[in-house]
């Protein structure tokens, strides 16, 4: 395969940034990742440019010229379901609630960290690919979940893992790339009326990184210090 082979299959990223050298660093940190790239300047350009592409993702911008983010992302609900990420300086609880209502997928607010947002971005991509159509099955690298009978690969050799663990495991995996903190896993995984040891999340994580890390050169399940934990190829 060709490098322009490669590249016409790379994800296509609009990016929706006002602030011409915001939107400039944004686009060339996404290329250097590998995406293929446009950006809009403004809320009408953005909705034109939407209607008129096959794009894997779009990174939008709340505060911007013409229409506002929250009514970009309403028209381009109306007739996409394209991953939508919006970036903004804005931190106010209810911004966040009008914006996920609004039909963004995810909410990053500025300043933000460029990896956060590429990890944000490819657990996004990963939602949105062929191989989670079914809604079954999950991947991350060489880590096979199939959450309908509930069984785990890596590497092609099958793991055996509790009720639990699977629970934790694919609990990390449908968040790929995104680091949840241990309250978030505590009250998914076990449940809000948890009131067992205040430390079985990280019990349960030494259980998973036994069975599923501690075989194999690359370690999956990671630990981000004073946040919580993640899974994803180092």
């Amino acid at each position: 395969m060709s490098m322009d082979d490669k590249g016409s299959k790379a994800p296509r990223i609009l990016v929706v940034e006002d602030e011409a050298s915001l939107a400039r660093a944004l686009q060339l940190e996404l290329e250097h990742e590998g995406y293929r790239v446009e950006v809009a300047g403004n809320g009408y350009e953005a909705v034109a440019r939407a209607s008129e592409g096959d794009w894997n993702l779009i990174l939008l911008d709340l505060m911007l010229p013409g229409l506002d983010g929250f009514t970009v992302c309403r028209q381009v609900r109306q007739r996409s379901a394209v991953p939508i990420i919006m970036l903004t300086a804005r931190e106010a609880t209810g911004d966040k609630v009008t914006g996920l209502d609004a039909g963004a997928d995810d909410y990053v607010a500025k300043p933000f960290a460029i990896e956060e947002l590429l990890a944000r971005i490819r657990a996004r991509l990963r939602r949105s690919t062929p191989l989670h159509q079914d809604g079954n099955r999950l991947a991350v690298g060489d880590l096979v979940i199939s959450r309908d009978t509930r069984q785990v690969e890596r590497a092609g050799r099958p793991i055996a893992l509790t009720r639990r663990e699977f629970d934790l495991l694919a609990y990390l995996a449908e968040n790929a790339g995104l680091v949840m903190t241990r309250e978030a896993i505590l009250n998914h995984v076990w449940g809000f009326d948890y009131y067992g040891e205040t430390n079985v999340v990280e019990v349960y994580i030494r259980y998973l990184r036994a069975k599923i890390d501690e075989p194999y050169p690359t370690k999956l399940v990671q630990t981000v210090r004073g946040v919580g934990y993640t899974l994803r190829e180092a």
